[in-house]
């Protein structure tokens, strides 16, 4: 069906039930370069509810206004003092909740076989397309969209990204979850401490209005789910890792944990040396694997992991396009893994003080041809939202923050060690990838 069988029944506003007790919160060293950046949009793909539209609407509205008094700054907007600080008001003004209905979707329909691309009629189960987080000044941190289907509903959210990073986000939506289920108390409320090392007196000098977005968003994309099961994420990881005793890279290998490259490291490796060869670009030329990692676990002393915010860090990894396809999948998945080792607490504050000498926005992007970046992570608990009625059927997000080369990762619906890709790429790159028989004998 067209996407324009979709059709908003209602709008209106969800404030938190219990008046915020904290005031606010100032962006951190992670969280201003973000501003740049579009609303994240998740969501799940629910099975169908023993309820009528009616209360379930009331169930969803009355869970969410309850989750928000745990989570009061989604409820808020951002704010800039006159120094140039920006600060998360939590001031209950709260979210947008938007009812929509497209009955002549069903879930043959949005979970085609695996060699179809992603339909694009889950892009019209969320709200504020193209916003960039800097407009939670005047918009709304948050919008929820029930969107009633034929035989299904999709739950999904939208949220400012200078507000949460990936680990903050599924709190959320994991304790709405939890709440609409019916749990008296929450099993994870987060922790909205500031004095960490990524609060700083920096400013970051923004444009009159605002900031743009860091990519155009009008290129051709086609998108696609690729799924790896256990068994093959096994094969994949044994292959990067070699014989037990050898070399990486002239580097003996020792045995420690420290030393062996894992399943997502070596996933990934595989997925740049196929997307380059895809792509067809020079020999000569520098592609880019950039990584976001979550840096709670990696500071001493470690921050809270239920931190709310974002505490990520970009890691790129560089290589030429013919060092990455004349050697074999041990030694690119080893100079990923290197790298993600030697991202520790010395590394993590270096790279504070590294963006309090400058200041700048994150560069979303692929500006050279020859860049991929991967977003999400397949230990995000994406498949624990049972609002009440099952597991979710699958995990989508919308059409925010693509590009090509823009690489999603989510947890396998089996939740037995499987990983979904989900992978963003010109329209030719994506046809070469789906004709690589190194990375495609993988798939299934």
């Amino acid at each position: 069906m067209p996407t324009s069988s979709l059709v908003v029944v209602s709008k209106c506003k969800i404030y938190p039930d219990l008046k915020s007790t904290v005031k606010s919160l100032k962006l951190s060293v992670s969280d201003l370069p973000m501003l740049s950046c579009q609303y994240i949009q998740k969501g799940v793909l629910l099975p169908p509810p023993p309820l009528s539209s009616a209360d379930l609407l009331s169930l969803l509205k009355l869970s969410l206004s309850k989750t928000l008094s745990h989570f009061p700054a989604l409820a808020g907007r951002l704010h800039t003092d006159h120094a140039g600080h920006v600060y998360i008001l939590c001031n209950d003004a709260g979210v947008d909740f938007f009812h929509a209905k497209a009955p002549h979707l069903s879930t043959e329909t949005l979970l085609p076989p695996p060699d179809h691309d992603i339909p694009p009629a889950f892009r019209r189960f969320f709200q504020y397309d193209s916003t960039l987080s800097y407009a939670g000044h005047s918009k709304p941190l948050m919008a929820v969209q029930v969107t009633e289907l034929a035989d299904a509903v999709f739950v999904g959210c939208t949220v400012n990204h200078a507000v949460v990073d990936g680990t903050s986000f599924w709190n959320f939506f994991n304790t709405f979850a939890e709440v609409a289920k019916g749990v008296k108390k929450i099993s994870r409320p987060p922790n909205f401490c500031r004095d960490t090392v990524f609060d700083s007196p920096a400013v970051l000098d923004l444009p009159e209005g605002g900031p743009s977005a860091t990519f155009s968003g009008d290129e051709p994309l086609r998108e696609s789910i690729f799924h790896f099961s256990r068994e093959a994420i096994a094969k994949l990881k044994a292959r990067a890792n070699g014989v037990k005793g050898k070399s990486r890279n002239g580097i003996q290998l020792e045995n420690d944990l420290t030393d062996l490259i894992s399943s997502f490291q070596s996933l990934s490796a595989q997925l740049w040396r196929s997307v380059t060869r895809g792509r067809n670009i020079d020999a000569g030329k520098t592609t880019t694997f950039r990584m976001a990692v979550n840096c709670r676990h990696r500071l001493e002393p470690r921050l809270e992991p239920l931190y709310f915010g974002n505490v990520i860090q970009s890691i790129p990894t560089v290589a030429t396009a013919g060092e990455l396809l004349a050697n074999d999948l041990r030694w690119s998945a080893d100079l990923l893994h290197r790298n993600v080792v030697a991202h520790d607490n010395a590394t993590v504050r270096r790279g504070v003080k590294d963006w309090e000498r400058n200041p700048r926005l994150f560069p979303l992007g692929n500006f050279d041809g020859a860049m991929i970046t991967m977003g999400s992570s397949p230990r995000f608990p994406m498949y624990d939202n049972d609002f009440g009625w099952g597991r979710p059927l699958a995990v989508r997000s919308g059409r925010a923050n693509k590009f090509d080369g823009k690489i999603s990762a989510f947890p396998g619906a089996e939740g037995d060690g499987s990983v979904d890709l989900e992978v963003v790429l010109a329209p030719e790159t994506m046809a070469a990838l789906e004709n690589d028989l190194e990375i495609m004998q993988y798939v299934s």
